[in-house]
């Protein structure tokens, strides 16, 4: 019974570390605004917006998949990311990254990162 027990404390510990206060750029499914803005993604700006997006991914896929899935499905209470920019802006979604919103803790990214997975995450429909 001990063993049982033990197993079932360490497997929701493991659950709630990989989770709980991870990595990633959560954003509410409820919302929806600013479709305008994500709606084409400019070909004009892609030197910097290329670079931008590519860094973009390759952070939300090191930050974002142990929450939100490998394919940015969502998983149990976590939205999926996959068609994001559908429902927010490049701005909310760069907002949420910054200060949260939900379960997600704000802050997982600064700066240039934050811009960087606002604007790729905004190219998801």
């Amino acid at each position: 019974m001990k063993k049982a027990w033990l197993a079932l404390v360490f497997g929701s510990a493991l659950f709630l570390a990989a989770c709980g206060g991870g990595d990633d750029e959560a954003t509410d499914t409820n919302t929806g605004t600013g479709d305008t803005a994500t709606e084409e993604t400019g070909t004009g700006d892609t030197a910097t917006g290329g670079a931008d997006a590519a860094a973009g991914e390759e952070l939300v896929q090191s930050s974002c998949t142990s929450c939100h899935g490998g394919n940015l499905q969502g998983m149990g209470n976590t939205p999926a990311l996959s068609d994001v920019g559908s429902r927010l802006s490049e701005e909310e979604i760069h907002d949420v990254i910054l200060n949260g919103r939900g379960g997600m803790p704000g802050g997982l990214l600064q700066g240039e990162d934050a811009e960087a997975a606002a604007a790729w995450l905004a190219q998801q429909q």
